[in-house]
């Protein structure tokens, strides 16, 4: 699996370097966000900017990407251009569980924004 990884102070980028995320592409990419959330990368944004199809499987990774990072800080799809995977967005229904913003730098700021809010309301709770 090809992918190229960004890591900023606040965020990273994890942008998948292959047309198609399919079964056999959704196991490493599972074992990658696995990796990340562990090595406690607080933010990340999954640019999908490559990819031109996911099947049922590369959905599953993507979901269970979803859940590493609920209640740990924020998890964005971005760059989902191709039609194939704005399809399956659409039909899967995605966008009412998922962020999904259309371009990285709005993906950033959408980041940004996310964790400002986060510690504004951690230092409400003290």
């Amino acid at each position: 699996m090809k992918f190229s990884l960004d890591k900023k102070d606040r965020y990273s980028v994890f942008q998948l370097d292959e047309e198609n995320l399919n079964s056999l592409m959704a196991p490493n990419l599972k074992s990658e966000f696995v990796f990340l959330r562990n090595e406690g990368v607080k933010n990340l944004i999954f640019d999908l900017r490559n990819v031109h199809y996911v099947d049922s499987s590369g959905l599953s990774a993507i979901l269970t990407a979803n859940r590493l990072w609920k209640d740990y800080g924020s998890f964005v799809l971005t760059e989902a251009t191709h039609a194939p995977v704005k399809k399956l967005i659409e039909i899967s229904r995605l966008e009412s569980i998922l962020s999904i913003v259309p371009t990285l730098p709005e993906a950033v700021d959408y980041v940004m924004m996310d964790e400002m809010q986060r510690e504004l309301a951690g230092g409400e709770e003290e």
